[in-house]
Parts: structure tokens; C-alpha cells; sequence
């Protein structure tokens, strides 16, 4: 690839940072090599040769060939060599400026005379020993999940560990014990068996005593932004326990649009394809940087969009641009132990799925987006430009609210049954449950006497025979004949 000078002055322009750095025109090694290095633990970036380190305007180099050579004796002074691209001379306002690219996602970790570095912003930063070890277990060189943790064999749930491996077949005469050690859930030690980060993940009593920040916040918030008014639910316990709790947690608060085929026939929907927002949510479990105790995976639903953020950037070889093609996990044994729960068809072996259904579902694609320091996934409940015919079939929703007041997913889809069909004026807890039938009787229960409260349904007749119905179409009942109210 090759830099344009428009692209030089377009970094100039920016200033220094995480991925831009550059020198006038050293004499020595040193001070080039360990940006080189910083840049190559870090995610990338361009080393420019022949700027005024004060003003970052351009002076040019003395002599390009020499600066060249100056710059490839950098990469091999550095452990491991630093593999790049080569540098390349581009004449910028008539001077000549030599131009590294360091590639993201840099397979190994990169040191000088044994220290290392990493970008922050616009300086190197020396790594202390856990921030390297973090960088380590990132670009895949050790595993967090496969070392010893400070459990005991008594702090795993063993009916859990029996039951998975009961479900397996083909793993021959083997003790529970033994399948885990198989499995890097445990490792022995001085002669005895410890569990693993892994197999405490996987199978402990209490996961988060040993691993902190190992759990879901989950949110639904009103709106399209965070504020005082939200369904949250802290999720915790093993990995799996968590994926099924999350997964209750999307059936409760996704909402569901109904649409009316040529036959009359109610189609419905949720807002998002539910096996996407899946998918999702067994993707971070299975890939998130679990030796980050500071923070947990971030479930946020809004009301025009789903965010998925997981701890840790992405691992290894695995960048923005090639996530759709790049395999790489962090977890392998986690990620062994979920497909053999039968998790697999949801972990998939990428993004490639989530992308095809919401495509099937005439969704944007997901974004991805890299922060400070994790991977965030968002869906976009927008539609890609519909025919004129999809525009009218659109489903109604409330996005949350009706007349101003708040209305929980399992409430919209009650409001969007009484304004779907026209005719059907009203709703009983039976239909409520056929719409949600996931949801407990009492939360339903809980959930239309909630909607009486707020003068948006009335009640209808006795126990047995009641139903409810728009609170303002009371006198159009009348003039129907509908029979008694309590």
C-alpha cells in the first residue's frame, strides 16, 4: 500500500497520537525503535521521518536511503524482529519524507533491550508486569483462562460437571476429574488437582469470588440514551447459566412489532432477529478478557438500538477490518466446553450470521467498534431502505411509550394487539400469554393491572370473563352492545 502526500499531511493535520508519531531526522536507533515497538503492542499506526518535532511541519530528510536503512536497522533491533512493510520515501512540498505503516494486529509482543512498551495517545508507555501479562494472554502467547486460580475441587459445582459429562459421547471410560483436565477446566499441581479460571467459569459454586467482573449487566432503558428510568438485571453465576439468563433477559425486553399479511395472517417479530441478539451475547461470554476484573460484559437495550460491549480489545490477528474472515479466540477452553453444551450454532465461527439475519430481517448491519479498552457490537433497530409496499406493511410500535407514559415490551405488545386488528378491541391474560409465552401468568398479570392503573386499559367484566380494553373506547363498546362491566 502505498502513502500519498495528502496522506501525510491528513496525519500532520491530526497531530501525534496513539497511531501517529514522528522524528526529524535521528541519528540513532533507540528512541525510532521503541515507537516502533509501542505502536506494534498496540494496534498500529504510521512513523513519519523528516518533521520538525515542534511545529510537525515539514523539513524533510537529509538523505532518504540512509534514513531507510536507519529505520529497517530499528525493526531488527527489536525482540522479535518487527516484520513491516517496507518504509517508503514521499515527497511532500517538494521534500523528501519517509513514511513506516505498522500493520494492526502484530502477531507477537515486541521488546527493546527487555522492556516494553505500548501507545497511549501520543507517548510510549513502559508496561508494568500485569499490563504486560494482559498483553500476553491478548495476542494469544499464554492463556488467562487455563491458569491455576485460587479455588479448591470442593468449590466446583460437581452435579454440573456429571451432568456435562454425561452429555458427551465418545470420550471413552473417563472420570468427571479426568474430562476436565481434557478439557483445561483443571490442571494438577504438585500432585493435586486445581481448578482452572476456566473451570471455575465454567462450573464453579461462585464464579465471581474467584473472577470478578465475570457477569452481565443487563438494561433496558426508555429511551435512546441513558437515564433514570430502566429494567436492569445484574447477571451472574457459570457461563452457561449466564447465556440462559440473558438470553430470558432479550425474550423479556426486545420488543415485538405485528405486522398483517395479504391473509389477514399476524406475523410478528422482535425487534432485533432473536438468534442475532443470541449470538451476541454467547460471542462476549466465550471472548471477553477475563483477567479485566474491573468491568463486566454491558447488555444496553434502547429504544433504537442494542449494544453489546465486552472487556478487552479484540484479540490476536483479529481487527475491524478482518473480523468477518479472521478466526482467533482467547478462550479456547471455554470456547471447547460451550460447543460441546451445544452453544456452538449460536457461538458460530463469527459474524457472518448476525450480519445474514439482519439482513433477513431487513436490518442495518451491526457496527463494530473498538474502545479504550474493550469491543462493542451495536444493532440498529433502522430499516435499509424499504419498497414502497414494506413501508405500508410496517409493524406499529411504541418505542416505549404510550401518551407519554412508560410501557414494557410485554405492555407494547398488548397495545399492539387492541390497535393492530381492527375489530379486536380487546385483550384477556390469555392472549397477553400467547403473545409473551415465556413470561410467568403473574408478570402478566402484574403487567395489565399495571396498564389499568395508568387509565390506559380498563377492565371488563368478572374473573373468569373479564378482559380489558382502551380506556377511551368505553363509549364505543356502549354503542356496540358489549355486554357488562364489573
Amino acid at each position: 500500500m502505498t502513502t500519498s502526500p495528502e496522506e501525510v499531511l491528513g496525519l500532520l493535520k491530526n497531530g501525534r497520537g496513539e497511531r501517529v508519531e514522528w522524528f526529524a531526522d535521528p541519528q540513532n536507533t533507540e528512541s525510532v525503535a521503541a515507537a516502533m515497538a509501542a505502536m506494534a503492542n498496540s494496534i498500529g499506526g504510521t512513523i513519519l521521518m523528516g518533521i520538525d518535532d515542534t511545529s510537525g511541519s515539514v523539513q524533510g530528510v537529509r538523505n532518504a536511503s540512509e534514513t531507510v536503512d536507519l529505520l529497517l536497522k530499528a525493526a531488527l533491533a527489536i525482540d522479535p524482529p518487527l516484520i513491516a512493510p517496507l518504509p517508503q520515501v514521499v515527497r511532500v512540498h517538494s521534500r523528501p519524507v519517509v513514511a513506516l505503516t505498522i500493520p494492526r494486529g502484530m502477531p507477537h509482543i515486541y521488546g527493546l533491550e527487555g522492556r516494553f512498551w505500548q501507545r497511549r495517545g501520543a507517548e510510549n508507555i513502559l508496561l508494568k508486569s500485569r499490563e504486560l501479562h494482559r498483553l500476553i494472554v491478548g495476542r494469544g502467547e499464554a492463556h488467562f483462562e487455563t491458569e491455576t486460580s485460587r479455588a479448591a475441587l470442593s468449590d466446583l459445582d460437581w452435579e454440573k460437571v456429571r451432568a456435562y459429562a454425561a452429555s458427551l459421547n465418545g470420550m471413552g471410560d473417563i472420570t468427571p476429574e479426568q474430562l476436565l483436565v481434557k478439557r483445561g477446566c483443571l490442571t494438577e499441581q504438585e500432585g493435586q488437582l486445581i481448578p482452572t479460571h476456566a473451570g471455575i467459569l465454567l462450573f464453579g459454586k461462585d464464579p465471581q469470588r474467584f473472577v470478578r467482573g465475570a457477569e452481565i449487566t443487563a438494561v433496558r432503558f426508555a429511551g435512546d440514551a441513558m437515564s433514570d428510568t430502566f429494567h436492569r438485571q445484574d447477571i451472574s453465576g457459570t457461563l452457561p447459566d449466564q447465556i440462559k439468563r440473558a438470553e430470558m433477559f432479550l425474550a423479556d425486553y426486545l420488543r415485538k412489532g405485528v405486522q398483517l399479511g395479504a391473509t389477514m395472517a399476524r406475523a410478528e417479530a422482535y425487534e432485533y432477529p432473536m438468534e442475532a441478539a443470541r449470538e451476541l451475547v454467547v460471542n462476549a461470554v466465550a471472548h471477553r478478557d477475563y483477567q479485566i476484573n474491573g468491568d463486566g460484559i454491558r447488555l444496553f437495550i434502547f429504544s433504537n438500538r442494542m449494544e453489546v460491549t465486552s472487556p478487552g480489545r479484540l484479540p490476536g490477528p483479529v481487527t475491524i477490518d478482518n473480523i468477518k474472515d479472521e478466526r482467533f479466540s482467547r478462550n479456547p477452553a471455554i470456547v471447547q466446553v460451550l460447543s460441546d453444551m451445544g452453544f456452538i450454532e449460536r457461538l458460530g465461527y463469527g459474524v457472518d450470521r448476525v450480519i445474514d439475519l439482519m439482513r433477513q430481517q431487513k436490518l442495518r448491519e451491526p457496527n463494530f467498534e473498538e474502545t479504550s479498552g474493550g469491543f462493542r457490537v451495536v444493532l440498529r433497530n433502522e430499516s435499509t431502505e424499504p419498497t414502497a409496499a414494506e413501508a405500508a406493511a410496517k409493524p406499529l410500535a411504541f418505542n416505549g411509550r404510550y401518551k407519554g407514559l412508560e410501557i414494557n415490551p410485554r405492555q407494547e405488545a398488548a397495545l399492539l394487539h387492541l390497535h393492530h386488528d381492527e375489530g379486536n378491541y380487546r385483550i384477556t391474560n390469555s392472549d397477553l400469554q400467547a403473545l409473551c409465552p415465556d413470561v410467568h401468568p403473574e408478570t402478566i398479570r402484574r403487567d395489565l393491572a399495571d396498564l389499568v392503573s395508568k387509565s390506559i386499559l380498563k377492565k371488563m367484566g368478572q374473573k373468569r370473563g373479564s378482559y380489558y380494553i382502551l380506556h377511551n373506547e368505553q363509549h364505543e363498546q356502549d354503542e356496540r352492545g358489549v355486554p357488562g362491566m364489573a
